[in-house]
């Protein structure tokens, strides 16, 4: 998937022009050095708390290296028309990717709000492994069901629930039982 590359290309670009170094970015947004270059270099997809980390860590909106172009006003997707952007994947290489995520607003420059829809697969493991990054969440279920593990608390939700979350409370999203879902998901993160 092209957008894989682009999304290290990005980081790399921002990183470079504020004249940071690899290492100095890894320690800023405490990641692992390999880490950060197999984002860049090998175009492996941080998971969405890692991304946040390194825009946070370079002044940046998550956006920044989301952006398909610029837009002034308002952007539209027509209904069917949204292009898959990146599955967010962990840093544990085992992990089975679940979240296809499409983007509503790639086209918007300057937003402060990421709506996607998500396609969730069904996860062979039950041992999940939760994520927290800074910001809010948005989530409406808009077919099957997902179970979320927030701090120690787990929440069903079904077809027509929602629910809204700080993500610094580590949490995980998964379909319920054997069954795929998708959502209409809105993630804040303050600039």
């Amino acid at each position: 998937m092209k957008n894989r590359k682009k999304i290290g290309s990005k980081i790399k670009e921002f990183r470079e022009f504020r004249q940071l170094s690899r290492g100095d970015l890894a320690i800023q947004a405490n990641l692992d050095e390999a880490q950060l270059q197999l984002i860049e270099d090998e175009g492996n997809v941080p998971s969405l708390g890692v991304l946040i980390k390194i825009s946070r860590a370079m002044g940046v909106r998550i956006g920044t290296f989301l952006d398909d172009q610029e837009k002034i006003g308002p952007a539209m997707v027509n209904a069917g028309k949204a292009e898959e952007t990146l599955s967010f994947s962990t840093k544990d290489e085992s992990t089975r990717e679940h979240l296809n995520f499409f983007s509503l607003a790639q086209a918007k420059s300057g937003r402060h709000m990421e709506p996607f829809l998500v396609e969730i697969e069904p996860a062979e493991e039950s041992d999940y492994k939760l994520s927290s990054h800074e910001g809010e969440e948005f989530i409406y279920v808009l077919e099957g069901s997902i179970e979320i593990n927030y701090g120690k608390e787990v929440y069903l939700l079904h077809k027509g629930d929602t629910i809204y979350l700080d993500s610094v409370v580590a949490h995980n999203i998964h379909a319920a039982g054997e069954q795929a879902a998708k959502i209409l998901a809105v993630v804040y993160t303050p600039v």
